[in-house]
């Protein structure tokens, strides 16, 4: 886990792991949707999710490219938008995959800014 939007495409024409800004038609679209969420989030728009054993990545403004963070062959956010026009960003919201449920009403605050912003620009 982690705690950033990223946005299509998330495979990219060389498949190399990592480093490779795989620019969709829609990439300025697809940034300002990613931005709206992250800007709102306290701690992804940081840039410094501070994820234990990622301590140093980073993603600029709190979005990233998903081929740029890393490739994903045949994922659903880039056949979505391939073959259904479909408009979709992951959002990575916890370091921890299943935070424990005393956490919840935290991730929710973290959160509910966000969504609501992004909600605003459909």
């Amino acid at each position: 886990g982690s705690v950033v939007a990223s946005y299509p495409y998330d495979d990219s024409p060389t498949h190399r792991p990592t480093g490779v800004y795989s620019k969709s038609a829609d990439d300025e679209v697809f940034k300002y949707l990613a931005k709206a969420y992250a800007s709102h989030h306290p701690i992804m728009r940081t840039g410094q999710p501070n994820c234990p054993g990622e301590e140093g990545e980073t993603f600029p403004d709190g979005i990233t490219n998903g081929a740029q963070w890393y490739d994903v062959e045949g994922g659903m956010q880039d056949y979505n938008y391939v073959w259904a026009n479909c408009f979709e960003i992951t959002l990575e919201l916890s370091c921890c995959k299943y935070p424990p449920t005393s956490e919840l009403p935290k991730e929710w605050e973290n959160n509910r800014e966000s969504l609501l912003a992004f909600i605003e620009k459909v």
